[in-house]
């Protein structure tokens, strides 16, 4: 008994301790000459979309929910963030060369579609960010039109390669 409670404190201490480690936080850092909506025209319904689904983990600017402020929950949720701004950054996306913007926007169409995205955890707390068939098809059905218009604005083979 006397070990348990001494592993008990010892657990304790280090979790107090941890709570002053915390990530620097993902907001505010946009400027709107970089943003997606500077790149493609966005109709605000798609906008809506984006912003309550997909910029959390994909945009310079994170809406944190509280239980972020409780390690090791702020760690999970920053590696996460940096992931998927790593993979896709919609307040970066007008500066990403033309065949990756192409390519962005095929995996919008793939992910939403197979319903990867938004990803299964993050739906278990942000209930708002879950996808309707209707808010599918309509990410789906602009980011098709969009990568047409650029297949028609330049030229095939600038678009194609890998990511």
């Amino acid at each position: 008994m006397k070990i348990l409670k001494r592993t008990l404190i010892i657990l304790a201490v280090i979790f107090i301790i941890i709570q002053f480690v915390r990530p620097a936080r993902n907001v505010g850092n946009v400027n709107p000459e970089k943003d997606i909506t500077a790149a493609f025209a966005v109709p605000n319904d798609v906008q809506g979309i984006l912003k309550t689904s997909c910029y959390d983990c994909h945009s310079n600017d994170t809406r944190y929910p509280w239980y972020v402020n409780i390690q090791p929950f702020g760690w999970f949720m920053d590696s996460h963030i940096k992931e998927g701004k790593r993979k896709m950054n919609f307040s970066e996306f007008a500066t990403y060369p033309l065949r990756r913007q192409h390519n962005k926007l095929n995996d919008i169409i793939e992910n939403v579609s197979d319903g990867e995205m938004p990803l299964p955890s993050y739906l278990l707390i942000h209930t708002d960010a879950k996808l309707s068939d209707e808010q599918k098809q309509k990410l789906i059905d602009w980011a098709s039109a969009m990568r047409d218009s650029m297949k028609a604005k330049y030229s095939v083979d600038s678009l194609r390669s890998n990511r």
